[in-house]
């Protein structure tokens, strides 16, 4: 297998003041003075400006931080230092919360050149997205990886890699409160729009663990091909994507029949994000440290075929696009840059110095 390092919500203030009161028409024969004034005084205000809340996306960087950049200026905010090498990071579905995986020092994101030492458990870390303050620190299984939130918020997982299982933490309590069994391997996944069905890609097999989140428990294995490394689902619940690492190619799920089909991509592919129409699925292609790629392949999920290639930076591993999918974002591990991606052209139409390594991302809807 090759060696590789792989890895919400917009809250919108409204105010709209319409202030009045009606005229009293039992006072006919008030002055006109007085009536004016009255008039005056019951003309309804104009509304107040809306005010949206500034939205950000956040990158975990492998070289120990999270980088915080402004979506609509594109500009960094900050960098948010952590103890650790952050592997993968999301938003909640308020808005509020930013959750990070963090492995320990002196191992990898797969738990190599850990010397066998495994005293130090792997943590999840919880901020506030607002004052970048860290809320809670939780403490998982060995060589965390993936991290995502479920969509009624209740919820967030945590792949463990290395114990072949995935955290499940309540939210309101910050504790974790089961453990499921999964394949060898457990990373990257995304969880159904119901907050039902998680589906966790693992690497160190050829399958896709199905976790039920009302039983606690994995329903079952979806074979899929040589080294998936993450998954994607779309909104209905019809069809799971994973990419393929080692086979350079997507397996796109028909979840009713079962019947798997495989799109060529690039070379190693890590990250894979469907976007919010279900329309295309677009795949990071990161390649190896020794040999980068440096593309993303659109994939139309209908079709079922590769539809355009985009030129990023090396190392093109995490993926996300914004809430109206007219952007896209890719990490770039070996450059430590963010490519911004204009979709309707498929045009490059930023690059963002970033923290070192960065590898998951995640933005505010």
């Amino acid at each position: 297998m090759n060696k590789i390092k792989v890895g919400l919500v917009t809250i919108i203030i409204s105010g709209a003041v319409l202030a009045g009161c009606g005229a009293d028409t039992n006072q006919s024969e008030a002055p006109v003075e007085e009536v004016q004034a009255e008039t005056q005084t019951n003309q309804p205000k104009e509304s107040a400006p809306s005010v949206e809340t500034t939205k950000f996306f956040f990158t975990a960087d492998e070289g120990g931080s999270i980088s915080k950049v402004n979506a609509s200026t594109n500009e960094l905010v900050e960098i948010i230092e952590v103890e650790g090498i952050a592997h993968n990071v999301q938003v909640s579905p308020d808005g509020k919360l930013l959750g990070v995986t963090v492995v320990p020092h002196g191992e990898d994101s797969h738990g190599e050149d850990s010397h066998g030492d495994h005293s130090e458990k792997g943590k999840a870390l919880f901020f506030d997205i607002e004052t970048n303050e860290l809320i809670k620190t939780v403490e998982v299984g060995n060589h965390p990886a993936h991290f995502v939130f479920t969509e009624d918020g209740k919820y967030a997982l945590v792949t463990n890699t290395e114990d072949n299982n995935v955290s499940i933490i309540d939210v309101d309590t910050f504790s974790v409160i089961d453990t499921v069994e999964t394949g060898k391997g457990p990373h990257g996944f995304r969880i159904s729009a119901d907050s039902q069905k998680v589906y966790i890609a693992n690497m160190g097999e050829d399958s896709i663990s199905v976790l039920n989140l009302e039983t606690m428990k994995e329903e079952s294995r979806i074979t899929v091909g040589a080294n998936p490394v993450t998954t994607g689902v779309t909104s209905d619940g019809k069809t799971m994507v994973a990419t393929l690492n080692t086979e350079n190619s997507l397996a796109i799920v028909d979840l009713e029949s079962g019947i798997v089909e495989k799109v060529e991509v690039g070379n190693g592919p890590a990250q894979v994000y469907i976007d919010q129409n279900d329309q295309y699925a677009y795949i990071a292609n990161q390649g190896t440290e020794e040999n980068p790629s440096n593309t993303v392949t659109v994939v139309d999920l209908t079709a079922k075929k590769a539809t355009t290639t985009i030129e990023t930076g090396k190392g093109a591993h995490g993926v996300v696009t914004s809430s109206d999918s007219k952007r896209l974002y890719v990490t770039n591990m070996f450059e430590n840059t963010v490519t911004v991606i204009e979709t309707e052209q498929n045009e490059v139409i930023d690059t963002i110095k970033v923290g070192k390594i960065p590898n998951g991302i995640s933005i505010m809807n």
